[in-house]
């Protein structure tokens, strides 16, 4: 075996050892018995999200959220054009500017974002909860109920399953045909 075989071993276990402990915190997640314990093991998996696939998109990632912390938004997004491009299955840079979008009220772009940031990381469960307030956002409320409630059944104490509305008892109760709610 040469030392590049070698190497590439290495990384492909270290690859999957972190998907392994990605894993254990999304049980530990779900088990989660109180808000404290939650948000303990929620900002373990926010370190492996923010975690860049190499250090030139980490800092185009770190030097967007500076500009959007600073409410230099088409910054921010320019920055994260550029992450995406260099890096186009980082799930966290999608998201990032998705939520960029979001704050520029580009709700049709927030969502395409959101929803690649979803397809490239299943359990994402703030850019689901990004998702049901975009959703909230365009009127279609019964579709954000919906990604709601799969996030928090991801994460239990998400911030944002106050926004939850009780379902239906009865489904003569929802909505005429047509109209979203």
């Amino acid at each position: 075996m040469s030392y590049a075989q070698d190497a590439g071993d290495r990384g492909l276990a270290a690859d999957q050892g972190r998907q392994e402990s990605k894993d254990r915190l999304f049980d530990d997640l779900a088990a989660a018995t109180d808000e404290r314990a939650a948000r303990l093991i929620e900002e373990r998996i926010w370190r492996h999200w923010m975690h860049a696939p190499d250090a030139r998109t980490q800092q185009l990632v770190e030097a967007a959220m500076k500009s959007r912390g600073s409410y230099d938004f088409a910054g921010a997004r320019e920055l994260l054009d550029h992450a995406i491009t260099r890096s186009p299955d980082y799930a966290e840079a999608w998201n990032q500017r998705g939520f960029v979008r979001f704050l520029q009220e580009d709700f049709d772009a927030a969502l395409e974002d959101v929803d690649k940031a979803i397809a490239l990381e299943p359990r994402h469960f703030a850019a689901m909860a990004g998702r049901a307030l975009i959703l909230m956002r365009q009127g279609r409320h019964r579709l954000a109920q919906a990604q709601l409630r799969e996030a928090v059944a991801i994460h239990p104490f998400l911030r944002e399953r106050s926004l939850l509305a009780a379902e239906p008892a009865n489904p003569r109760d929802e909505a005429p045909e047509g109209i979203d709610l």
